[in-house]
């Protein structure tokens, strides 16, 4: 096996000093014109590769910032890694992406792995059931910035990057009313998540404002798999609802299907209101209304949190405890066209 070469190597072919040829390298004034390109041109020639681990270890970093997503089959999640990516890159960061799949317990693990990686920065996306933040505690302790977004504790001290949920799941709700629907049927996930939580409140505040009765047996709480969203839609349909609003738009196209098999028409008999603007939505038919969620743009904002953050490493006051909204909008499309009088 062909020995690594080291500085050392090149020092001796110049007949200068190893640090000579360390800051000749890292280009550094202290080093001539002349030296620094003698010394890079020796090190391309002897095949010299520079160690960036056990420099930036020296440094007591790695360059490196670890990601936790509760999924990556997702369009949103996909948007928010894109947004990282664009911003971590130019920081000249690298990423490490672990996925919980929706596991407190797998996300607990991939916490533990992130810092035994020693990893400079976490960004993270809580898993549906997880009951709290404690594998984060290490990574505070170290000063070790951590940015939760989309799914978050609202009562964590750290930056949080969100969308106003409560508002969201409200002008949902008031859009379906607005078009003449009376029974709103709500298909939504665990309500200790804040997203959903909000979404519930927000679609039982429009319910409220607008004169009609929060009926319990018009929500389901599920998960967003195929089959349990098949029965809840199922389930629901018992209490002959004119409207779904469905906790995101892989889920609402679903109850589109569901619908279509049973003969419904959407959205003349039944209205379907989804959430994330997924790609999707444009796609099925009819074209399905939903929420926007800027998933680029939050990511961009909680990678530039972290950046800002990481850079202030040796300020013990670096932990910064705010919350960062982001603007959604509602897209409507046919699936909750207006009833004629």
């Amino acid at each position: 096996m062909q020995k690594e070469v080291t500085i050392y190597d090149i020092a001796e072919r110049l007949g200068v000093t190893a640090s000579t040829v360390s800051r000749g390298l890292n280009n550094s004034p202290r080093v001539t014109k002349k030296t620094r390109d003698e010394i890079h041109k020796t090190a391309t020639e002897m095949g010299y590769q520079h160690n960036t681990i056990a420099s930036n270890l020296r440094k007591r970093q790695t360059k490196t910032i670890g990601v936790i997503v509760h999924r990556l089959d997702s369009y949103f999640i996909t948007c928010v890694l894109t947004g990282i990516e664009k911003i971590i890159n130019k920081a000249h960061y690298d990423i490490l992406i672990m996925n919980s799949a929706e596991s407190g317990v797998r996300e607990v693990a991939n916490a533990k792995s992130l810092l035994n990686k020693r990893v400079d920065g976490v960004i993270v996306s809580l898993a549906l059931n997880t009951k709290n933040i404690d594998h984060f505690t290490p990574f505070l302790d170290r000063k070790i910035p951590v940015i939760f977004f989309d799914r978050v504790m609202p009562e964590v001290n750290c930056t949080k990057v969100i969308i106003d949920n409560f508002s969201s799941g409200y002008e949902a709700t008031a859009h379906l009313i607005a078009g003449g629907r009376k029974r709103i049927a709500h298909i939504t996930a665990d309500l200790q998540r804040n997203v959903y939580k909000e979404r519930f409140l927000g679609y039982k505040r429009a319910l409220n404002d607008n004169g009609i009765i929060y009926k319990e047996k018009l929500v389901k709480i599920c998960n967003a798999e195929k089959s349990e969203i098949v029965e809840a839609v199922e389930q629901l349909l018992k209490q002959k609802p004119d409207a779904f609003f469905v906790m995101n738009d892989f889920s609402a196209a679903i109850c589109i299907q569901v619908l279509h098999k049973k003969g419904f028409k959407v959205p003349e008999d039944i209205a379907v209101m989804g959430f994330n603007n997924d790609i999707l939505g444009d796609l099925v038919v009819p074209k399905l209304s939903t929420l926007d969620y800027p998933g680029e743009l939050m990511g961009e904002i909680a990678a530039t949190e972290l950046i800002n953050q990481m850079s202030l490493k040796h300020n013990r006051e670096n932990i910064v405890d705010k919350t960062i909204v982001i603007p959604s909008e509602i897209i409507i499309r046919e699936s909750t066209l207006k009833l004629n009088p």
